[in-house]
């Protein structure tokens, strides 16, 4: 079996359909059909049957598609440092990342980043995967990526970091509030990610006995934060997400012993990559970029 193989079998497995799969990987039915049969008759067993409402993978199919990411992933990874090794000789910066990316960090930062850098270096090639910051971390964890851009402190045993700015977590409104009536003030809450969940948590049962009356419940903090714009509640939200946003009142929220309470965003990743001049460069860009000099965002106090 080769690269095309195992491409098959993971497109195959998805769509569960020979014509849709077929269409994805442009080439012709019969084609795939013929290539499915060498491949059985490679291994020596059935891997799909076809039924009327597409194909089914046999157990021994199934355990190939399970193969099939690990497979991929290394070819790639070969791929990269071969290509790589060789145009390091000559000084070129070259080659593919691959970045696992925080949703906010994607949507408000990442696409300046790559702007500057491919304009700088036009050669290199980008693949990105984005998501919640606790996914991201395993990622760059497993090498599933090259570096990881992770907000909150997941613990980087084993990675080489780059702290890249703090901020305050702050209580939000278009009115005024006493933050001493905040369970009796309808709230909107969206779903964050975990580590942010838990430090507002902790916080709350610090400084209240009541729950948070929670009024309005959303997915996505974008909207959460349009919410508040529309004077229906106020939210506690990541300062970053509200610094184009005028009109608001804002109270950072602060620990027992004074302290505003920070949430920190970390570039991860392994320092024998740094090797790659591709990845040596990148790291390096980021790391001198002025926009992340380690600044804090907030740290008003009332």
């Amino acid at each position: 079996m080769d690269y095309r193989d195992w491409e098959i079998l993971k497109v195959l497995h998805t769509q569960k359909n020979i014509t849709k799969a077929a269409r994805l990987l442009f080439i012709t039915q019969p084609a795939l059909t013929n290539r499915l049969k060498h491949i059985e008759q490679e291994l020596g067993a059935k891997i799909v049957t076809r039924e009327s409402r597409g194909i089914h993978f046999t157990p021994q199919g199934e355990y190939l598609v399970s193969c099939a990411e690990e497979a991929l992933n290394n070819y790639q990874k070969v791929k990269d440092n071969v290509f790589n090794m060789s145009n390091n000789i000559h000084n070129e910066v070259v080659g593919t990342l691959k970045l696992g990316v925080s949703n906010f960090f994607a949507n408000y930062k990442l696409p300046h980043i790559l702007k500057l850098f491919k304009k700088q270096y036009p050669h290199v090639q980008f693949k990105v995967i984005t998501g919640w910051s606790k996914d991201i971390s395993q990622l760059i964890h497993k090498k599933d990526v090259h570096i990881g851009f992770v907000r909150g402190d997941y613990g980087c045993k084993g990675l080489s970091s780059h702290l890249l700015f703090e901020e305050t977590i702050c209580v939000t409104s278009i009115e005024e509030i006493d933050i001493n009536n905040l369970p009796t003030i309808p709230r909107i809450d969206y779903k964050g990610d975990h580590l942010l969940k838990l430090l507002i948590d902790n916080w709350w049962a610090e400084n209240y006995v009541q729950e948070p009356f929670i009024s309005i419940e959303v997915d996505q903090v974008e909207t959460c934060r349009e919410m508040v714009i529309n004077g229906l509640g106020y939210a506690i939200l990541p300062n970053r997400i509200l610094m184009d946003v005028g009109g608001l009142h804002k109270i950072d929220l602060i620990d027992q012993k004074g302290n505003p309470i920070m949430r920190k965003t970390w570039m991860y990743y392994h320092e024998e990559s740094l090797e790659w001049n591709v990845m040596g460069e990148f790291v390096n860009f980021v790391e001198n970029d002025p926009n992340f000099k380690r600044n804090s965002i907030g740290m008003s106090k009332f």
